[in-house]
C-alpha cells in the first residue's frame, strides 16, 4: 500500500469515484459523510492524507482542518470543495491546508496531488506533534521552540509516540518497539513516560491499556 487516505464527503457519487481511483492506485481508503464520524475515526487511526469537503451536514470541513493541524499536524490535508472562488482557496490555504482542489475535479489530478503529498512526507525526516519537533536523522528535539536533550531510549519512545499520535499504544507494543521485549514487570516504561511529561510532552494514560500522545 502507498498510504492511507481519509475522505470527508457527504456526496455518495463523489465518494464512490474517489474510492475507485485511489484503490486502483494502491491506496488504503476510508470515507466519512459527517464531521462527527470523521473525528471519531481519528481516535483509532490516522491517515497519511485527509481529503476534506467544506460543506457538511453537521458542520464544516474547515473545522476538521483546524482539528488536524492542531492535534495531528503530520496528516496532510487537501480541501476538496465546490467553493471555488479565489477567496475560498486563500482562506483554506491560510488555515493550514496543504492543497485545495475545486469541484468538479479530475480524478487523475486528485491521485497525482495525493501522490505529491506522500512524496513530500517521505522526504522529510522531521516529525511534528503538539509543541514538539523531532528530527529522526539528526536526533534533535525541540519542545516549545527550545532545544531538549534526550537519551537514546527517551528519543525512541517519543518517536514511537509521534509516529502513532492519536493512537492508544499498549505497554507491550511500546516495550517491544523501544526495548525489544514485551513481557515482565518493569517500571522502565513508566519512568521514561514520566520524564517526557516533565519536559512538556502531553501523554495520556489509558488505564488498563497503555498510553496515547
Amino acid at each position: 500500500m502507498k498510504g492511507k487516505v481519509f475522505l470527508l464527503e457527504d456526496d455518495n457519487s463523489i465518494c464512490g469515484l474517489v474510492k475507485v481511483a485511489l484503490e486502483m492506485n494502491d491506496f488504503k481508503f476510508s470515507s466519512f459523510s459527517t464531521l462527527k464520524d470523521f473525528t471519531a475515526a481519528l481516535q483509532n487511526e490516522l491517515p497519511d492524507v485527509a481529503l476534506l469537503d467544506i460543506m457538511l451536514p453537521d458542520g464544516s470541513g474547515l473545522d476538521a482542518l483546524k482539528l488536524l493541524k492542531e492535534k495531528y499536524p503530520s496528516v496532510s490535508c487537501i480541501m476538496l470543495s465546490a467553493l471555488s472562488k479565489e477567496e475560498d482557496k486563500v482562506n483554506g490555504l491560510n488555515m493550514g491546508a496543504d492543497d485545495y482542489i475545486a469541484k468538479p475535479f479530475s480524478v487523475l489530478e486528485l491521485v497525482a496531488r495525493v501522490n505529491a503529498r506522500l512524496r513530500g512526507k517521505q522526504k522529510s525526516t522531521v516529525l511534528t506533534a503538539q509543541n514538539i519537533t523531532l528530527d529522526t536523522e539528526t536526533f534533535a528535539c525541540e519542545i516549545d521552540g527550545e532545544s531538549v536533550s534526550l537519551n537514546r531510549k527517551e528519543f525512541e519512545l517519543l518517536k514511537c509516540f509521534m509516529e502513532n499520535q492519536g493512537k492508544v499504544l499498549s505497554r507491550d507494543k511500546l516495550l517491544t518497539e523501544v526495548w525489544g521485549y514485551d513481557t515482565g514487570e518493569t517500571r522502565t516504561l513508566d519512568n521514561h513516560v514520566a520524564r517526557l511529561r516533565k519536559l512538556g510532552v502531553q501523554i495520556e494514560t489509558m488505564f488498563g491499556v497503555g498510553y496515547r500522545l
